[in-house]
């Protein structure tokens, strides 16, 4: 079992900077691989990015390559996810979720999931 607990959103600025982290409970965190995903109001949860259990392997979704940087602190059992250069079309809820096999882009691989934090880019 594994217990995600996400901070770190708010109000920022286009073109501004916010960190996300997901604090995460439970003795095999360092065996998940680690996703964040986004749900803006009216849309389906769209993935962000993912992180392999050992953190050497990474994956983006092409609109947030480049700005935003996932890594993770295995003795922290802490995801964080760097997004710079923020845009209006960033704004949504964003959650970390937990896979035990798999860092693809696809909500139903991921088996653990965060309560969300908010992150609004004003223009």
């Amino acid at each position: 079992q594994v217990q995600l607990v996400e901070s770190g959103g708010g109000l920022v600025q286009a073109g501004g900077s916010l960190r996300l982290s997901c604090a995460a409970s439970g003795r095999t965190f360092s065996t998940y691989f680690m996703g964040w995903f986004r749900q803006a109001p009216g849309k389906e949860r769209e993935f962000v990015a993912s992180i392999s259990w050992g953190g050497d392997s990474t994956t983006y979704v092409d609109s947030v390559k480049g700005r935003f940087t996932i890594s993770r602190d295995k003795a922290k059992k802490t995801v964080y996810l760097q997004m710079n250069s923020l845009k209006p079309e960033d704004t949504a809820v964003y959650y970390c979720a937990a896979a035990i096999s798999t860092m693809s882009g696809h909500p139903d691989d991921y088996s653990y999931w965060g309560q969300g934090t908010q992150v609004t880019v004003s223009s």
